[in-house]
């Protein structure tokens, strides 16, 4: 046992200090025993993947090189490749992301997922949140944990966690780098990255200017995203890693237009979006913090956060929020011998508070009119979790966990005086069992439950144009899966089969196309699937020597059912296609000196729009073309087509209780963007 040094022990009370004021968490089951010459608080991208690689679960991992050199706008580019991800743009950065039916109805921001940006939420306190933090242009990696499967982060709702990293100059594929991108309807993005490494201390900047005049009417959009983090190391046993981020957001919306509209005139905007002047703006700061102290008996890691935003969203009413989220969350991970066997155990904590001054206006053309809302919403969340691996032969593991957690939502209307409250606590399981029969082959099974708590947008639905509290319950669910994935000479394979027994899943339909979706618990309902994606190196040598041809593709299949609901029987539950395909086939020149690579997405059945069954979104095939060209060292050119036959589909949509029902508004359908070509450079230095 070595005694801690003068440097340890004041790491060990900045830890403790810390608390609500900054925060971070890396990836979990990592542990660095012995001296390493890397970064305790970011691990590189090869000990990223290593760890996620030992979960037993259907986990993925995305690698910043994937997209370095493409055109990638918003996360539907980051992602697209994912199975199990579904993930289709609205306009702008706004997108639809879901996880195994997360959020499934949901017509509007994020619910049922927890985004982390360097493994601190991006969701506020409530669960809500969107994604214009995310800067794509400045992530490193991206780990996807469905389900249970993020038990190591402490979340544990039915679409799991996504955790988006930034590059530190540790980690950074370059030091310094310039991205400059334009295209079709007036898209342009200036990005660019500065960092060194002096001594014990590392420093990284990188911030994006993006602007599009957007491809329907009333959709132009201009985003400002900054993310800067310094780590100093006291010693190879102490580290400590401070993020500051900056974003600034001006959205227009077009709104969603009629099943006939979309197919027929996508372009223009929904005329309430006009009149109203639609809109999201955002203002949003961040600091972080992350401290790590190596210790003889495992790692101590200590994340805190803080983040500010403020909002003014015109739509249906004049929506006007400023809102602080803070947080802490301790974990303590160790690598261990019990009778000969090697085991790995993680035990962790998270209070996640925030609050939020809520009012709404009568929209006037943008604009604020008279008052209809004065109200704050506060959320705490208090979590324990723990999670042990333990490699009972040396090919075969055994995982056990659990989650305990209280979640407590208030709401205090400040016109009426009247206060609103809910509680919810809960103990979520898992197990599974890993069988690894050659280092780049793994076969698992895993069983985790799952628990969403209602965020605020949930309970407080609007009814009279005034916002009324509705005491929803939690939604809870045992999800089971089987899969397998591995690596084998030319070829890559990654399979899960999943299926998830709900109960008071929640729901949302369509009052209006401006108005917030009225939410509801369903009784049992199903959700299962099947995720795969491969990739196989076809040839190599087939134009010149060391050049090489390879396919890939994704399926992700949906099959989300009521189970004998006294209103929709056996129907589909709306909102997700049940197929959807992509496949790319990429020509690699030698020494990645280019690329070029035809893309097909292929969606073969459209989403039901209505739980009733009787209204979907069309089927489609949509081609696409990307390339690229490294012209100097430092130096690549790439271009990215869209849409080549300018196919007219829906990307995404709202849901509704019946479309044949009288008086129904089925306005509810988001176009897909049409043809577009994007072309840009990047330099490194």
């Amino acid at each position: 046992m070595h005694p801690l040094t003068r440097a340890t022990r004041r790491a060990l009370l900045l830890a403790g200090i810390a608390g609500p004021a900054f925060g971070q968490t890396t990836l979990p089951d990592l542990v660095v025993t012995g001296q390493a010459p890397g970064s305790l608080t970011a691990p590189s991208v090869a000990e990223q993947r290593e760890a996620l690689e030992q979960t037993p679960s259907a986990a993925r991992f995305v690698d910043g090189r994937d997209f370095a050199n493409r055109y990638a706008f918003n996360l539907r580019d980051v992602l697209a490749d994912t199975p199990g991800v579904f993930v289709q743009g609205r306009y702008g950065q706004e997108l639809r992301l879901s996880i195994r039916g997360s959020g499934i109805a949901r017509g509007f921001h994020l619910r049922g997922i927890e985004v982390l940006q360097d493994g601190v939420p991006v969701n506020l306190a409530d669960g809500s949140g969107d994604f214009y933090q995310i800067d794509p242009s400045a992530v490193r990696s991206a780990a996807v944990y469905p389900g249970g499967n993020a038990l190591a982060f402490g979340s544990s709702t039915l679409g799991g966690a996504i955790n988006f990293v930034t590059p530190t100059a540790r980690t950074a594929t370059e030091a310094n780098s310039l991205r400059v991108e334009g295209g079709s309807y007036g898209t342009w993005r200036l990005s660019g990255q500065t960092s060194a490494v002096f001594g014990d201390w590392d420093a990284l900047a990188a911030g994006s200017i993006a602007h599009s005049d957007g491809w329907r009417q009333h959709s132009r959009g201009q985003y400002e995203q900054f993310n800067a983090n310094l780590g100093y190391r006291l010693n190879d046993s102490v580290e400590t890693r401070f993020y500051a981020g900056a974003y600034i957001v001006r959205q227009q919306l077009p709104g969603s237009l009629s099943l006939a509209d979309a197919l027929n005139r996508p372009q223009i905007a929904n005329p309430a979006a006009i009149s109203g002047n639609q809109a999201r703006n955002l203002w949003a700061e961040r600091f972080a913090n992350r401290t790590s102290i190596r210790l003889d008996a495992g790692q101590v890691d200590v994340d805190s956060w803080i983040t500010h935003k403020q909002l003014y969203h015109p739509i249906f009413q004049a929506i006007d929020q400023d809102g602080l989220t803070w947080g802490i969350a301790p974990r303590w991970t160790q690598r261990y011998e019990l009778a000969g066997l090697r085991g790995e155990l993680v035990l962790g904590g998270r209070y996640f508070a925030g609050t939020n001054d809520a009012l709404q206006y009568l929209n006037t053309r943008g604009s604020r009119g008279a008052l209809t809302a004065n109200g704050v919403q506060r959320a705490q969340n208090f979590e324990a979790f723990a999670e042990n691996r333990l490699w009972v032969l040396p090919t075969v593991a055994l995982v056990a966990g659990a989650k305990m957690l209280r979640n407590e939502r208030d709401y205090e209307n400040r016109l009426t005086g009247q206060r609103f409250g809910r509680a919810y606590e809960g103990l979520n399981p898992r197990i599974g069992v890993l069988w690894q029969p050659r280092p780049a082959v793994q076969v698992f099974a895993n069983l985790t439950r799952s628990q969403d708590v209602p965020d605020f947008s949930d309970q407080l639905q609007t009814v009279g144009n005034r916002p009324f509290w509705v005491p929803l319950q939690a939604q809870r669910a045992w999800t089971v899966e089987l899969g397998t994935r591995g690596r084998y000479e030319g070829y890559g394979w990654d399979l899960t089969l999943f299926r998830s027994n709900i109960r008071g899943q929640l729901l949302q339909f369509t009052v209006d196309p401006s108005i917030p979706a009225s939410t509801f618990n369903a009784g049992n309902t199903v959700n299962q699937g099947v995720e795969f994606a491969g990739h196989l190196d076809l040839t190599r040598g087939a134009l010149a020597a060391g050049d090489r041809i390879a396919l890939r593709g994704s399926w992700t299949f949906n099959d989300f059912r009521f189970r004998a609901d006294r209103q929709y029987g056996d129907n589909r539950i709306a909102g997700l296609p049940p197929h959807v395909l992509r496949t790319v086939l990429t020509y690699a020149a030698p020494e990645e000196r280019g690329f070029v690579s035809p893309v097909l997405d292929w969606v073969p059945q459209g989403a039901w729009a209505d739980y009733a069954n009787t209204l979907r979104a069309n089927q489609y095939f949509k081609l696409g073309l990307e390339a690229g060209l490294r012209v100097a060292p430092n130096l690549s050119l790439f271009l990215d087509l869209r849409n080549l036959t300018n196919k007219r589909y829906v990307s995404d949509l709202g849901t509704l209780q019946n479309a044949r029902a009288a008086g129904a508004n089925t306005a509810v359908f988001y176009p897909g963007e049409g043809r577009s070509l994007y072309v840009g450079a990047r330099m490194s230095f």
